[in-house]
């Protein structure tokens, strides 16, 4: 048995024994969940984010939901647990679980090439770094080694990448390629992005990027309907995640939409961007949504794939959405853009612990816990051996690096031996 297989065996032994384990998993202190409100009390006194709504819940029971501060410093609305956030990044595991219930179904397999559905993709190339410097007049095209696949898409080694990360000379490749220009839909920005060279071989290098984009433009293709009514059908109405969506119409809606402060400009600039676009369903950012709806996509996760009877994804689904994919012997580096972390690996969309890391001591969390953040602030963690899962919502990009690991020992610590 191979080592890669024993791990995806362990991770998903991991998953589906959680209930089984729930009697055995230790109970939060409410003295240490207090540590949590005392933390993002003083976040909001101190100017440094406007508000947060936080969620604990264990054994699919609340244990610690509470709101803080604003959602608009501005009006000075408050936060409350019905909040909409933008979701930015944590939008891709809903679009991966999506893709996923194509595999289920044999519409989709991850190993297909991503010209089958988008053939613009078959003359792609890739870009070789320039000698002595970043000038993009002097990079070199050449073939790729082999196909971009449905699995690159997934787990972030297309070679596709973001017009902010990389080195300089594939930057500015990416903002010459005009992506955000004009109005697009899914297929025109999968159309743009073919035109644009790799960044890395494909299979070569976890490389974050518009991977999630093009697979959403993928579903469209396969299910013959928008990414939005495909999981409106497929996910959102099913789970009663009735505030999930795209696009906020009724201005009831907008006034319930959590902004960031004034002076967060990145997350501003981003939020521009992304609302001047209503008619670009981007599956790797675009969402909006509540907290007690994203619990409930969660908790579908920690049930490996169930909720409230209802099955979303096979049990082999899961195990391959959840095991890590780009771990030794797969052939994918790592550099400084590795957003997973220390002791994470990757799956389909989703990071998944598979060894405590190098850190001394290592960070806090268990082995095969599943977790994603994003750009607005926004994280989730999905822990099977407590049975757990926690949700953290706020907009900030100015503080989220500082606050993201503190919330993270804030839950754990809370649910620590004495």
């Amino acid at each position: 048995m191979t080592a890669s297989l024993c791990l995806a065996i362990g991770c998903l032994a991991l998953v589906t024994s959680g209930a089984a384990r729930a009697a055995d998993a230790p109970a939060p202190s409410p003295e240490r969940l207090e540590r949590i409100t005392a933390f993002f009390n003083n976040e909001v006194a101190t100017g440094k984010i406007p508000g947060a709504v936080i969620l604990i819940q264990q054994h699919g029971k609340q244990v610690y939901l509470k709101t803080f501060g604003y959602r608009d410093v501005t009006t000075k609305s408050p936060m409350r647990p019905d909040t909409m956030f933008a979701l930015h990044s944590m939008t891709k595991p809903i679009t991966n679980t999506a893709a996923m219930m194509l595999v289920d179904e044999g519409k989709l397999s991850p190993q297909d090439p991503l010209s089958t559905y988008i053939p613009a993709f078959a003359d792609v190339k890739v870009a070789i770094e320039p000698d002595g410097g970043n000038d993009p007049a002097k990079v070199e095209l050449v073939p790729p080694i082999r196909p971009v696949t449905i699995e690159d898409l997934m787990r972030h080694t297309s070679g596709i990448t973001y017009e902010y990360i990389g080195a300089d000379w594939i930057q500015k490749i990416y903002h010459e390629g005009h992506l955000f220009d004009g109005t697009f839909d899914n297929k025109e920005f999968a159309a743009r992005l073919a035109k644009l060279p790799l960044s890395r071989q494909p299979g070569t290098l976890w490389r974050y990027g518009h991977s999630t984009d093009v697979l959403g433009r993928v579903i469209e293709i396969v299910s013959g309907k928008t990414l939005y009514q495909f999981e409106k059908e497929r996910i959102f109405d099913p789970m009663k995640m009735n505030d999930t969506r795209y696009v906020l119409d009724a201005e009831t809606e907008r006034t319930r939409l959590a902004e960031p402060l004034p002076t967060d400009t990145i997350l501003i600039d981003g939020e521009r961007d992304r609302r001047a676009h209503p008619e670009w369903q981007s599956g790797g950012g675009g969402l909006v949504s509540t907290i007690l709806d994203y619990a409930r996509f969660a908790q579908m996760l920690l049930n490996g794939g169930e909720l409230d009877g209802k099955r979303y994804l096979s049990p082999a689904a899961f195990k391959t959405m959840t095991t890590d994919h780009i771990g030794p012997g797969s052939g994918v580096g790592r550099d400084y853009w590795y957003f997973p972390g220390d002791g994470f690996g990757y799956g389909y969309g989703i990071a998944v612990r598979t060894d405590p890391g190098i850190a001394k001591p290592p960070p806090p969390g268990s082995i095969g816990e599943l977790k994603w953040d994003s750009g607005s602030g926004t994280y989730f963690g999905v822990d099977p051996k407590l049975d757990m899962i926690y949700i953290m919502l706020e907009q900030t990009q100015n503080e989220r690096q500082r606050i993201t690991p503190a919330f993270r020992k804030l839950v754990y610590d809370a649910f620590a031996a004495d």
